[in-house]
């Protein structure tokens, strides 16, 4: 039986891939940093599935955080088989309206851990040459969004560019890009939410399906919804200028996860 490694496994997108992984029969380990949450999600993943259910309470925003992490990935004797970079966050606020430590915060989440806990999974996984990680990163990354678009940009990039040296090797590496999802994400950073189209909203469980379809194909992208791979394409050809007036106005208050 195959082990996956979830971070912010209690909510949202993380939530859905623990529930999704463990009706397939993966073991887990669920990271977070609330640890009677965590412990709840484990028994009842635990008693429906029938699987087993590993505890790490881990602040991703802090050294000893992602060492703890990284320590279980190097776990030899006990493999993780799937990583799910999924720990994450949103500031409320525009660029030079947040604080500079909340700003530092953010990218030791989003960027550092993901670099840290990928490179401690794939130096395991490559030994056996099997494996596969899931950076989420948001289709924010693709639009001039202030530090947390960017942030998801890096996720993309990196993503993408480790799967390309690490290809031949049997890993599979994807970045997951999910537009407006129905999670805790924005009520935790005190964002509204009410100006957002109700097209626009995902399912978390039809998004988990979807992404894991993509990673069995070895997709180094997903952008799994036909909705928002239309609104990509039209991002694509149209001038950042534009782009920058609309996200400016909208993006960084509402932005999607």
């Amino acid at each position: 039986m195959t082990t996956a490694l979830i971070t912010g496994s209690t909510a949202g997108i993380g939530s859905a891939f623990a529930r999704r992984l463990a009706g397939d029969g993966h073991n887990l380990v669920l990271v977070a940093r609330n640890t009677e949450r965590l412990r709840e999600q484990a028994t009842e993943l635990h008693d429906r599935h029938g699987i087993e259910a590993e505890v790490l309470t881990a602040d991703l925003a802090t050294d000893d955080g992602i060492a703890a992490v990284e320590k279980r990935l190097a776990d030899r004797r006990n493999p993780v088989d799937l990583l799910v970079n999924n720990a994450g966050f949103g500031n409320k606020g525009q660029y030079l309206e947040v604080p500079m430590e909340d700003e530092l915060t953010m990218l030791k989440v989003h960027c550092e851990a993901v670099l840290r806990l990928t490179s401690a999974a794939t130096e395991s996984m490559r030994e056996r040459g099997r494996g596969g990680v899931v950076n989420v990163a948001s289709v924010a990354a693709f639009v001039p969004r202030g530090t947390y678009g960017a942030s998801k940009a890096w996720v993309v990039q990196f993503t993408q560019g480790a799967a390309k040296d690490l290809a031949g090797s049997g890993l599979r590496l994807m970045a997951l890009c999910p537009g407006f999802v129905r999670t805790e994400f924005h009520e935790r950073a005190g964002m509204g939410t009410s100006n957002i189209p109700k097209w626009m909203w995902l399912d978390a469980d039809k998004l988990v399906a979807a992404a894991l379809a993509d990673l069995a194909r070895g997709k180094t992208l997903s952008i799994p919804d036909p909705r928002y791979k239309a609104l990509m394409g039209v991002v694509k050809v149209t001038p950042r200028a534009l782009l920058s007036g609309v996200t400016s106005r909208t993006g960084r208050k509402y932005g999607p996860q």
